[in-house]
């Protein structure tokens, strides 16, 4: 049966597979290699890793006993104080299989109740002998002091582009389709640094493209297109204010886009255009007063009709040719 996400087919299996996070693969090896570990505490953004890296270390703990010796809750599900005290704590409580301990995996703990935390706590403490655990968590700052001084603490940062891209190159070619560099630029933009999400993106991207382009991208995550972008700007730089607003009035109105997300996609699309920088520098300008408007509570139509008008001032004193023309 075929996986249903892409992000579950190809999540790692070992260390040798985490892709990035290199220093905290090289203190886990440690403590696989010794056998022996303190509790852990992996904290940072969403899709970074910290599920697919204690699944992996509890992989290469027990091998094909890792089930049998390893305990998953969501802490967001399953917060309250009759959950720490009793499913944690009938588990922790029986001895391991074939391992000097057992290992609880407690997700998104910081959502966990503070009395939950405190009971947390004392098992902890009770149960160290034959139970380490690990804890996941978006906010370290939400996790009580007294747990976080009993951890090993491992921060997990969002993924860099280059590795972001080949993996999903990888996963791409694996599943026979072709992703363009727009495309993953877009990806990258839209996620984040989060893998998950990254991958998400592609496999609905793919589902009705074979080549996944930065269009079909955008398709995906309900974002405006890069080339609708492009020929607003074309059409305000070019001076054809009415087209413009009237190609500005169908985004808004008609495909749903907001004026927040206009600013962030002209941002994006402004890198790549062929245009000289002190060109870019003063639309760059141009966005993050109209961005600032916008944030204030100021109309978003309004707001986007300077932007157009304003676009228009700046191509009339531009030279010949600055206008982006490329279509994607």
């Amino acid at each position: 049966m075929a996986e249903l996400f892409w992000f579950e087919k190809y999540r790692p299996r070992s260390f040798d597979e985490v892709v990035d996070l290199e220093e905290v693969k090289s203190r886990l090896r440690e403590f696989v290699r010794s056998g022996n570990m303190p509790h852990l505490l992996f904290y940072g953004p969403p899709g970074t890793g910290k599920t697919t890296m204690a699944l992996v270390l509890a992989r290469e703990l027990y091998g094909e006993y890792w089930r049998e010796n390893t305990l998953e809750l969501n802490a967001s599900d399953e917060r309250g104080i009759n959950v720490i005290r009793e499913r944690v704590k009938e588990f922790a409580r029986t001895a391991p299989i074939k391992a000097p301990f057992k290992l609880v995996i407690l997700d998104e703990a910081d959502n966990m109740t503070s009395d939950a935390q405190q009971a947390l706590r004392r098992i902890m403490e009770i149960y160290a002998q034959n139970t380490r655990f690990i804890l996941l968590a978006n906010y370290v700052s939400r996790i009580i002091d007294p747990i976080i001084s009993r951890c090993a603490v491992f921060r997990f940062s969002p993924m860099p582009r280059s590795l972001m891209a080949e993996r999903l190159k990888y996963i791409a070619k694996r599943e026979g389709i072709e992703v363009g560099e727009d495309a993953l630029d877009l990806i990258y933009e839209l996620s984040e640094g989060d893998m998950r999400k990254a991958i998400n993106l592609l496999q609905v991207a793919a589902a009705t493209n074979k080549v996944v382009d930065a269009n079909a991208v955008a398709a995906a995550a309900a974002a405006v297109k890069p080339s609708d972008i492009l020929e607003l700007f074309n059409l305000a730089l070019g001076g054809d204010y009415l087209k413009a607003r009237e190609k500005l009035r169908e985004l808004m109105y008609i495909k749903g886009v907001a004026g927040v997300d206009f600013i962030r996609a002209f941002q994006r699309e402004l890198i790549r255009m062929p245009l000289d920088d002190d060109l870019k520098a003063e639309i760059a300008e141009l966005l993050a007063d109209v961005d600032y408007r916008l944030t204030q509570g100021a109309d978003e139509e309004i707001q986007m009709a300077y932007l157009l008008a304003k676009l228009g001032s700046i191509g009339k004193r531009a030279k010949p040719g600055a206008a982006p023309t490329k279509k994607r």
